[in-house]
């Protein structure tokens, strides 16, 4: 992570100079017989603000994974060293898209997702260090979860064909077929991610959470009031279990 020192300004050091200078000139003149005005004063000083260069903007570059590794160090407290977590209420990050990390991380900054760690987490953060902390995590694998064998079935019916009676949407519209997600919409891989997390992220939506006025951020929490809590735990079981393309979904005994 690196912070910026704000530094001193040429141009208004330079503006004070001016000024220092023009006052006793303006004195002088007065002595002299000559009214000393405040646009004489002012006209050098405005000179040299309009003469300062402009402020250099600095080009943003892809996310670069390597150096991101130690941006990304401190993350692995909570989300593991390499993105997966062992304590089942932090998220998994590895293999996450890259542009879901950095909105995400971009939100807890403003403070339209709330979680007073994440906050302290990513205020520190420029848009470059939350870019390079993505492409590192992104990189990496997420292991496969286990889902609940008697949750399989109405997770799976959840997943694949939603519930139409309750206008509940497939999960796989959105978040693919083997839960990797759609980087291009921001939609997040689910593949192996916790259960307990997803549950109670689905809980927090149910109850009314938002993570923003958008209307992309108006969709999960749209969807999770028409789901009841045996339906939550059921998808967030199954998604767990999600290991990919073609594979079936790995239950515990």
């Amino acid at each position: 992570m690196s912070f910026r020192s704000a530094g001193f300004r040429p141009a208004v050091f330079g503006t004070a100079l001016t000024l220092m200078f023009a006052l006793p000139a303006g004195a002088a003149l007065a002595q002299a017989g000559t009214p000393a005005t405040a646009s004489t004063a002012a006209a050098p000083a405005a000179a040299a603000v309009a003469a300062a260069p402009p402020p250099v903007q600095v080009a943003l570059r892809p996310g670069d994974a390597k150096i991101g590794q130690a941006k990304a160090a401190v993350c692995g407290a909570c989300h593991g060293l390499d993105g997966n977590s062992v304590a089942p209420q932090f998220p998994k990050l590895a293999g996450q898209n890259a542009q879901y990390i950095v909105r995400q991380l971009t939100d807890f900054k403003s403070g339209k997702r709330q979680n007073p760690i994440m906050l302290g987490m990513a205020t520190p953060l420029s848009t470059q260090d939350m870019r390079d902390v993505a492409a590192y995590f992104s990189s990496k694998k997420s292991l496969p979860g286990v889902a609940d064998q008697a949750l399989v079935e109405r997770g799976q019916t959840l997943f694949r064909e939603g519930d139409p009676a309750q206008g509940v949407p497939a999960c796989m519209a959105c978040h693919s077929i083997d839960g990797r997600g759609n980087p291009g919409a921001m939609y997040p891989q689910l593949a192996g991610q916790h259960a307990q997390y997803v549950e109670a992220t689905l809980k927090a939506w149910h109850d009314g959470t938002s993570w923003g006025d958008d209307a992309h951020s108006r969709i999960m929490p749209t969807i999770a009031r028409k789901l009841d809590a045996n339906d939550i735990a059921a998808v967030a079981s199954y998604v767990e279990g999600l290991h990919g393309v073609g594979s079936t979904t790995a239950a515990a005994p």
